[in-house]
């Protein structure tokens, strides 16, 4: 079988933990095989980023803006336990809100619907796509402790020479905590000209929108503020079967350049016992979507009808993969106490070698 020719650079961006291995198996076995392709790679493990004071994550979405197209690992947001764990400089902010600061783009997360796994929303026939307006709020904050009593104010002094704004925020009796966070005109109209690409709009606040969400069938998107987008898009991942089932595609307004990555996390928990040499069983669905989604769109770019096919047979071969009765044991334990499962490296290879069938007729 012919390796497929890439005609233009894929940004790749490493990440933490266990995602990081299940990273390098994916690449190992269901892409490089198959892809004639240049790679821009960057660290972005924690101790990397540490190493090179965040400058790495800041090179890779320059990176992204310059090749449109980058696929990313998950990565770990340090917070003190973290500071702690890796002796790190300081409490880095989260390289996905850095990322989308200088992208100034959308993230939208979509269910990776599994027919044989149970949803806990049985009602949800269709997905459910979250835009997250992927920019500033606590993401990009100032936070700091308030050691104790004392006035906090908050200034904005004009660049024109005009007159400064000053307000009292709070006037604190003791120690507390204190936070401050911004966000664009430009940046939440970009926000909503791409989630109105999509259709018309139906505007609800958050709190009458959940009820919604959890009675209607789904096919729509969801546009959603920073924060309230992180929350909810975790609710429908698990609404439809898992986390691990989530795609998450951070795109520009002008849909020109995508960053594609998992939606969950590093799985430390399954990291620590493959320190200590025990077997795991992580699903790695969510991952090879994320290279999928990426490659799908470097496809759309350059014309490239081979990388197009070979991303959407990916895709197949996974989902008719965990339909076959494939799966890792969170999968599994959705189905039934009597589905097996595969290990890590076993659902890998079982893709692989089924995807080694589809690319073959």
């Amino acid at each position: 079988m012919a390796v497929i020719k890439v005609a233009n650079p894929v940004v790749e961006m490493d990440g933490d933990e266990m995602t990081r291995i299940i990273w390098a198996l994916i690449k190992e076995r269901l892409i490089l095989p198959y892809l004639d392709i240049d790679l821009k790679y960057y660290d972005l493990s924690i101790e990397n980023r540490d190493a090179t004071n965040d400058q790495v994550t800041i090179d890779s979405a320059e990176a992204t803006k310059k090749y449109g197209v980058a696929v990313k690992c998950a990565t770990i947001t340090p917070d003190e336990a973290r500071v702690e764990e890796f002796k790190l400089k300081k409490m880095w902010k989260s390289p996905n809100g850095t990322i989308r600061n200088i992208l100034d783009g959308v993230v939208f997360r979509e269910p990776i619907v599994m027919k044989n796994v149970p949803r806990l929303v049985p009602g949800w026939t269709q997905p459910v796509v979250v835009g997250r307006h992927a920019f500033g709020d606590q993401y990009k904050a100032t936070d700091f402790k308030v050691p104790g009593k004392g006035k906090l104010t908050m200034k904005f002094v004009p660049e024109d020479g005009g007159p400064a704004i000053e307000h009292e925020v709070f006037d604190f009796p003791g120690a507390g905590i204190a936070m401050g966070m911004y966000n664009l005109d430009k940046s939440i109209r970009d926000f909503a000209r791409a989630s109105l690409n999509f259709g018309y709009q139906r505007h609800r606040l958050i709190d009458d929108m959940v009820a919604a969400c959890l009675k209607w069938s789904g096919g729509y998107v969801w546009a959603c503020k920073n924060y309230d987008g992180d929350v909810q898009s975790d609710t429908v991942a698990q609404g439809y079967g898992s986390l691990g089932l989530m795609t998450s595609v951070l795109m520009t307004p002008d849909g020109k350049t995508v960053e594609a990555e998992a939606a969950h996390g590093t799985v430390t928990r399954h990291y620590r016992a493959h320190q200590q040499g025990k077997s795991t069983s992580t699903n790695s669905v969510a991952s090879i979507f994320a290279w999928t989604r990426g490659l799908a769109h470097r496809a759309k770019l350059d014309g490239n009808a081979e990388l197009a096919k070979f991303s959407t047979t990916l895709e197949k071969t996974v989902i008719d993969t965990v339909e076959a009765g494939f799966m890792t044991k969170d999968l599994s334990l959705l189905i039934g106490p009597d589905q097996p499962w595969l290990t890590t490296e076993g659902f890998i290879e079982k893709v692989a070698t089924n995807f080694q069938d589809a690319m073959s007729k």
